[in-house]
């Protein structure tokens, strides 16, 4: 299953590996995967407040490769992994969200091979 292949892949392949690129799947797929796992979570909050918890555990636990999967997904598009710091100002993550989605160059470029495709 390619949502999960993918989620263990960023978090635990590549938990901190700021260099290099990552292509659109790996980028969305991570993504997906803590969409859903917030909401699952979110809903357990509703059910008791004890799952807090847990909530703040796991977004301390992806804190790390979300945000280096976004500096390798910036890479991609051969910008530096500073542009991240852009989501910080008023509709700065919209810059953000269209270099995401953009695709990445064809090739080598300076932060090294083609990102491989999402599996």
């Amino acid at each position: 299953m390619a949502l999960i292949e993918n989620w263990k892949l960023v978090v635990l392949q590549r938990y901190a590996k700021f260099d290099g690129r990552a292509g659109r799947g790996e980028f969305w797929w991570f993504a997906l995967a803590n969409i859903l796992a917030l909401i699952i979570l979110a809903i357990l909050i509703a059910i008791s407040n004890i799952f807090w918890i847990l909530y703040i555990g796991y977004v301390i636990a992806i804190l790390i490769p979300s945000i280096a999967v976004a500096i390798r997904r910036l890479h991609d598009s051969d910008k530096s992994g500073w542009w991240l710091l852009i989501g910080l100002i008023p509709f700065g993550g919209l810059v953000l969200l269209v270099f995401y989605i953009l695709e990445g160059t064809a090739g080598p470029n300076q932060y090294g091979d083609a990102a491989e495709p999402a599996a």
